[in-house]
């Protein structure tokens, strides 16, 4: 790993001999300006505008620009008659509990490394007092021409170092909250507690940059002439229901971890019931009892009903059937006395 800076770390009278080495590296795809009619680069070409030309790095510095527009010249050596007392030195000012620290102060990560072997030593003294204590160093250094503010801690067995920003570069969440009075009930609170447990921890070493991946084949497959992948249809849309909502994602979050049928919401946080809290839900052992009895009470009122008219339709068939069965039964009567006569005569 190379050092970017070569300073010491002033421990009260201790001094220990560092080198400073970012801990963090960007895999950020960059892309660079082309004419689309050709594909050349685009460069840039740095013009004095009072002379109208083209000047090369040799001829360009520092300066300051006034609020009426003057500019006034800076030089190097300017830059480095300045009183600076941390200029190689990095001046640990306080030990504060981590939690004291705002992590929106929080900026770029370095690694602290001895310089020498007679740095080792004093370098392990102070790691293992911030091990101990679980505090970290409250410092201030100079780097690239600027004073900062750093954070000191422990990172396995290094140090490592946070640069902070001053805090009056924070700016105030003044306009940011909602303007509007929102009040958010137990129920809701419940669901989300529920949805926070089933979500749980996840081990941070597994996420991966999915956008970086995605251009990654994009780029690939239009350097092979290959057709683009597809995008996917975005999801989700306004939450019109919240409670609705939370249920969901509590289903959802549960099934993605394999339990099934338990993604139903039977029990809320504290051990309180749906119905203990006021809320809607209902698991689905009661959904189908109670689809059960309906039908059975359905079925218990269509028979009755059905008994009924079937009663009625014999009664109206009976007397029909009686009154034929009588005209008929005439009609032979008659037929055999006719007969009768017939052979007499």
């Amino acid at each position: 790993m190379r050092s970017i800076w070569n300073g010491t770390i002033s421990f009260g009278l201790v001094s220990i001999p560092v080198k400073l080495m970012n801990a963090t590296e960007s895999h950020s795809i960059s892309f660079r300006q082309i004419h689309l009619e050709d594909a050349g680069r685009i460069r840039y070409r740095k013009f004095c505008e009072l002379e109208d030309r083209e000047v090369d790095s040799s001829e360009i510095g520092k300066g300051y620009e006034d609020a009426d527009g003057t500019v006034i010249p800076i030089t190097d050596e300017d830059l480095a008659k300045l009183p600076l007392p941390t200029s190689k030195t990095i001046e640990i000012l306080a030990f504060l509990p981590e939690d004291r620290i705002d992590p929106l102060q929080l900026d770029t990560a370095y690694y602290l490394s001895v310089n020498g072997t007679p740095a080792a030593k004093p370098y392990a003294l102070l790691r293992e007092a911030l091990r101990r204590s679980g505090k970290v160093a409250v410092a201030k250094y100079a780097l690239r021409g600027r004073e900062r503010l750093g954070m000191l801690r422990v990172v396995g067995d290094v140090i490592g170092m946070h640069a902070l920003l001053w805090p009056d570069e924070i700016r105030a969440a003044d306009g940011v909250a909602p303007d509007t009075s929102v009040t958010v009930r137990d129920k809701e609170l419940d669901l989300a507690d529920a949805l926070m447990d089933t979500l749980g921890d996840v081990d941070l070493d597994d996420l991966h940059d999915e956008y970086r991946e995605a251009l990654e084949e994009l780029i690939a497959a239009k350097a092979e002439g290959k057709e683009l992948p597809q995008v996917p249809e975005p999801e989700g849309g306004k939450v019109l229901d919240l409670m609705a909502a939370l249920e969901k994602s509590v289903r959802a979050a549960r099934e993605s971890r394999g339990t099934g049928e338990a993604a139903e919401v039977t029990r809320l946080p504290g051990g309180r019931s749906p119905e203990e809290s006021g809320g809607t839900r209902s698991t689905a052992k009661k959904t189908t009892a109670a689809k059960k009895a309906a039908a059975k009470k359905t079925a218990a009122a269509k028979t009755p009903a059905k008994k009924t008219a079937a009663k009625k339709t014999a009664a109206k068939r009976t007397p029909a059937k009686e009154t034929a069965a009588k005209k008929a039964g005439a009609g032979k009567t008659a037929a055999k006395k006719t007969a009768a006569r017939k052979r007499t005569a």
